[in-house]
């Protein structure tokens, strides 16, 4: 970072920390009032949020989307301070606010010496999943990938909150190597990655997601693969502010067995079931379905079905 950049970190820093200070039931306090003004004076991507719920849930009323539009801004709210909280929250306090159901499923596939692929969304908050590695058994190499923002002084908080409970954060471009150095040395691993992003044009598969025909990613599948790893959903629920509860499902134990594309299509599956269950807490503001299949075929051409056909 140059010194403009060093300077807007350590005073964006200061400040985060200062906040994160807070107990969460005052948090919460300003969370509502940051939450109103989000979706009635700033109206922040509102017509995404809104043609997004309208096009997912057709079946809905008008009064019952609205309903869900104002709880996504309430926990969007909530999901902000929740994460700066994560710069001094302490190792107990995230214990007891994130519940992990079955954490043995990942203990006993690494103490088999097994991989664990873990696929989840952005879905209640996806940022206290980077916590999981302190659950594990002790030595267990756990990492998830990172995505750099363009921000560099919020690049490296995003950083140091993710960092935070024993996670190794590795840049997409970079994973494939991290992943590569430990299966070498005969070091299982533990990856989270999240899929549900809107890809570019580097789609391989189209599912039926939410109502929508869908271009999604496929490059956990075929690390997946590679690794010959366990895959494991992540489902998560929101009991109540500031408590969230885990619980892994399978997808596959044996992902080399599986017909192509299929761990794709059960973990889109998934993910949209543990959404209806719950759907103010998706990231609605996201403009998820912004390339179409006409999209694809019109920057592809005469490539397009070729793309389609394998991973």
């Amino acid at each position: 970072m140059n010194l403009t950049e060093r300077i807007t970190y350590h005073l964006l820093h200061s400040l985060l920390w200062c906040l994160s200070l807070l107990p969460l039931r005052a948090m919460y306090v300003i969370s509502d009032a940051v939450a109103w003004i989000l979706r009635r004076v700033a109206r922040y991507r509102l017509r995404v949020v809104r043609d997004n719920l309208e096009s997912s849930f057709p079946e809905k009323s008008k009064r019952e989307l609205r309903d869900i539009e104002r709880r996504f801004y309430g926990f969007l709210a909530d999901y902000f301070f929740e994460t700066v909280k994560m710069l001094t929250m302490s190792r107990r306090q995230m214990m007891r606010r994130l519940t992990v159901e079955n954490i043995e499923m990942v203990d006993d596939a690494v103490a088999r010496g097994r991989s664990v692929t873990l696929l989840l969304g952005h879905y209640c908050n996806w940022e206290w999943v980077s916590s999981l590695p302190m659950r594990f058994t002790p030595g267990t190499v756990g990492a998830q990938v990172y995505h750099y923002l363009h921000n560099k002084a919020m690049d490296r908080i995003f950083m140091k909150i993710r960092t935070r409970f024993d996670s190794h954060n590795i840049e997409m471009n970079d994973i494939m190597r991290f992943l590569i150095d430990h299966k070498r040395r005969g070091v299982p691993t533990v990856t989270g990655f999240i899929a549900d992003q809107c890809p570019k044009y580097d789609i391989h598969l189209f599912v039926d997601f939410l109502g929508h025909d869908t271009g999604v990613y496929t490059g956990p599948e075929r690390i997946a693969r590679f690794l010959d790893s366990e895959v494991l959903f992540c489902h998560m629920r929101r009991d109540r502010r500031g408590h969230y509860v885990l619980r892994f499902v399978p997808v596959t134990l044996e992902p080399k067995r599986e017909a192509t594309f299929d761990i794709t299509r059960a973990y889109i599956d998934l993910l949209e079931k543990n959404i209806r269950e719950a759907p103010q807490y998706w990231l609605w503001s996201h403009r998820r379905w912004k390339r179409t299949r006409a999209d694809f075929y019109e920057h592809w051409g005469e490539h397009a079905d070729k793309m389609l056909s394998h991973l």
